[in-house]
């Protein structure tokens, strides 16, 4: 109601349009190079992430620090190249923003979760891991606890066998592999866990840039493996994160309010 109130007198003032206080009240901030999407968090969980790829490094600065003065929990710029990400950084648009050169991401904060259990990415090569680190991030920046496993593809198989107390003990195993793209369904033999596949565009000829082992995984013949797109590292982090999350209590499971809770809420 303070925010309303707020919005309501800035434009008393004619320090803010009509127009401009009618997009933040429908969850929108107009910035020169987007539209963001305030209320993204509240109905799904996760606030609006940045795709770096391809965007002016002045477009990087702006919604970044929109979302520092919106206060967002989580700020994230994925796939953001080394180069990028020092003139961003140079600009602080956001303090204590930080850059991890695997995952390939700028970050900020992070959300808390109610996590079901750990989750765990597998990648096959060590080719692999940009794709594997970006979906490890994105997840752990999303509240869940994290493992990783590496170099354990399909062409030395004894060295998967040797991690499958870990493979075990997950509540959901994304798996990240290009080639052939055979890991996924490996590992979805051996465990009661989903399983999330993540093709990538490492391989030769033939891999056709990570077409033949998403078909692949698409094809596979063991149950409970789901596919995202080629390199799709931070899709996989998502879907995991949402089948690792507990379900927030409602009715009659939600705790009461106490007695000054009930006092500040106006209830009776």
């Amino acid at each position: 109601m303070a925010d309303i109130e707020a919005l309501l007198e800035a434009v008393a003032a004619g320090a803010l349009s009509v127009e401009a206080a009618t997009a933040q009240l429908k969850g929108i901030a107009a910035l020169r190079y987007a539209r963001l999407d305030l209320d993204r968090e509240a109905r799904t969980g996760a606030p609006e992430v940045i795709y770096g790829a391809g965007k002016p490094i002045d477009a990087l600065i702006e919604i970044i620090a929109r979302m520092a003065a919106d206060q967002a929990p989580l700020i994230l710029a994925t796939r953001v190249n080394a180069a990028k990400a020092r003139r961003v950084l140079a600009a602080n648009p956001a303090p204590g923003l930080r850059y991890d050169a695997e995952a390939r991401a700028l970050y900020r904060g992070g959300l808390t979760a109610r996590p079901l259990g750990d989750l765990l990415v597998l990648s096959a090569g060590t080719s692999d891991a940009p794709v594997a680190a970006e979906a490890a991030l994105t997840a752990r920046l999303l509240g869940h606890p994290v493992e990783r496993v590496e170099d354990v593809g399909v062409a030395g198989l004894h060295r998967l066998l040797d991690q499958l107390p870990r493979l075990r003990r997950a509540r959901a195993v994304i798996v990240v592999a290009g080639m052939e793209g055979a890991l996924p369904s490996v590992v979805a033999g051996l465990i009661k866990a989903p399983v999330i596949a993540v093709p990538t565009s490492v391989g030769y000829g033939a891999h056709l840039g990570g077409v033949t082992p998403l078909l692949a995984m698409l094809s596979g013949c063991a149950a409970g493996v789901s596919v995202v797109n080629i390199d799709n590292g931070f899709g996989a982090a998502m879907v995991a994160a949402r089948m690792n999350q507990r379900p927030e209590p409602t009715g009659a499971d939600r705790p009461s309010l106490d007695a000054s809770a009930r006092r500040a809420s106006g209830a009776h």
